[in-house]
């Protein structure tokens, strides 16, 4: 049964929307902004992704007559309700920074103007596909910035949260910096490299283990990467692979290209590993890392002296183990009222959820030598002075600020995809989007990437921004 991505959201979202519709308000137009509030694991940064899936979402987006069948079957809709919903398209403006972007708490990756029906109904949708993808590819991205030049290869999708996750996580780990995955689905789909060569289970269902590593070889001689620690890696493992290598050569079949190390202690065993290889002529063979690796243990490996050359990272960088959820948001910063758009917050106790109102862009500002030096929200039809200093306040603290020098370079982030409905966005590659995370992460300071205690990236209010909030709050608590 084909399933409509269409009902890919939250029950109430629905109800508001004919609520919407049976109170006369579904042509009125209301502001969201998408945004997270904290970075996982007390990061530095994250890295965008997911916006082509939500492009190709919101171009699909209807209901089929099977969707109305089973709305209808709730017993919950009035007949105009579903009739409503029937010949409802997106026809509002979406704007979102580009895929590879790094973003910030509290600003958004995301923003949408549109009828309140229509704004409504993508939330769950465009919170799923943005909230995994960029989980993913911030975490691949930490994890290749400790691997430094050595490549990091996605092994994941056997431990993805289902198909789709582990289709959705593979393009994401691709765009952290991923140079190829496993995945034969996500080559496929996405052009992305794969890479691959044998089990546990091929040795295992061999004889001897010096059989299975020969009968390899005579397969696929230009793809020779053995794994070698199922039985002993320094006794057997490694010295087998070596065998087989002058085998290729004294054939002139091919080489032997690489060993794998899966278990044990992937430091000393790497060390001893590339002693035996070079020993015997085989300097260019690479080591290859894997066994539940993420960030942490890579950059302890690497600084305990490992002679690894490469790294197959699964499990806890595709379900981002540690910090298994983003927490993106969708709220309302703005209504249609009395006849122009009226700025709209959340007050909260805790300061961090209360929100910043009215429709807003994202200017971002670089220094001499075109590092990123932070970032603040303005009004979206506000002009910039180009040649002189910008004020930037604490989003909630009137005497914590800063000014950003006249010289810096602006950017606004934030850019159109979407114009009354009409896509106006022209889709990167995905090799493309991954040369912007590697181009966005060259701009970014050591240190806000690092591991412990990163450097805090400031996200400001300009100041008409920061008293217009300021004058909500007070009319909400007086």
């Amino acid at each position: 049964m084909k399933l409509s991505m269409t009902l890919l959201t939250d029950l109430y979202q629905l109800t508001m929307m004919g609520g919407y519709y049976l109170l006369g308000k579904s042509r009125e137009r209301a502001n969201f902004d998408c945004f997270f509030r904290k970075i996982p694991e007390d990061g530095g940064f994250c890295v965008a992704a997911g916006l082509e899936q939500l492009i190709d979402y919101i171009q699909d987006l209807h209901f089929e007559s099977e969707d109305l069948d089973y709305l209808r079957s709730l017993n919950l809709f009035p007949p105009e309700v579903l009739h409503f919903f029937k010949d409802l398209r997106f026809t509002g403006d979406l704007y979102a920074v580009p895929e590879g972007t790094l973003v910030f708490p509290q600003e958004p990756l995301v923003r949408v103007t549109a009828p309140l029906p229509e704004a409504q109904l993508i939330e769950t949708a465009l919170l799923n596909i943005l909230n995994f993808q960029t989980l993913i590819a911030t975490k691949t991205a930490r994890v290749c910035i400790v691997a430094g030049e050595d490549p990091v290869i996605e092994f994941g999708v056997r431990r993805a949260q289902g198909p789709d996750g582990g289709l959705s996580a593979s393009r994401a780990a691709f765009i952290g910096g991923a140079r190829a995955t496993s995945n034969l689905m996500a080559g496929k789909a996405y052009g992305i490299p794969v890479r691959g060569t044998m089990a546990h289970s091929w040795i295992e269902s061999f004889s001897s283990e010096l059989e299975s590593f020969q009968s390899y070889a005579r397969v696929y001689p230009k793809n020779v990467v053995l794994l070698v620690d199922t039985y002993d890696t320094l006794r057997s493992g490694v010295p087998n692979a070596i065998k087989v290598g002058k085998e290729l050569r004294a054939r002139k079949a091919g080489d032997l290209l690489g060993v794998r190390l899966d278990s044990g202690d992937l430091t000393f065993l790497s060390r001893e590993a590339r002693k035996l290889l070079d020993e015997a002529g085989f300097d260019r063979t690479h080591i290859l890392g894997s066994s539940d690796l993420d960030e942490w243990l890579i950059e302890s490996i690497k600084e305990q002296g490992a002679e690894i050359d490469s790294w197959g990272v699964g499990t806890r960088m595709v379900t981002s183990y540690t910090c298994p959820a983003l927490g993106g948001v969708y709220k309302l910063s703005a209504i249609f009222e009395d006849g122009e758009m009226k700025p709209k917050l959340k007050v909260s106790d805790d300061l961090e959820k209360t929100t910043n109102p009215g429709i807003k862009k994202v200017v971002r500002f670089f220094d001499e030598k075109s590092f990123m030096r932070g970032d603040v929200l303005f009004f979206a039809d506000e002009i910039l002075p180009p040649h002189q200093a910008v004020q930037a306040f604490h989003p909630m603290l009137a005497h914590v600020h800063k000014t950003y020098p006249s010289m810096y370079k602006r950017e606004e982030i934030l850019v159109p995809v979407f114009q009354g409905g009409k896509l106006v966005y022209s889709k990167p590659t995905l090799q493309e989007i991954q040369a912007r995370t590697f181009q966005s992460l060259h701009h970014l300071r050591s240190e806000h990437k690092r591991l412990q205690n990163p450097h805090l990236y400031h996200v400001s209010l300009g100041e008409k921004l920061f008293r217009q909030k300021q004058e909500l709050i007070k009319e909400v608590v007086g």
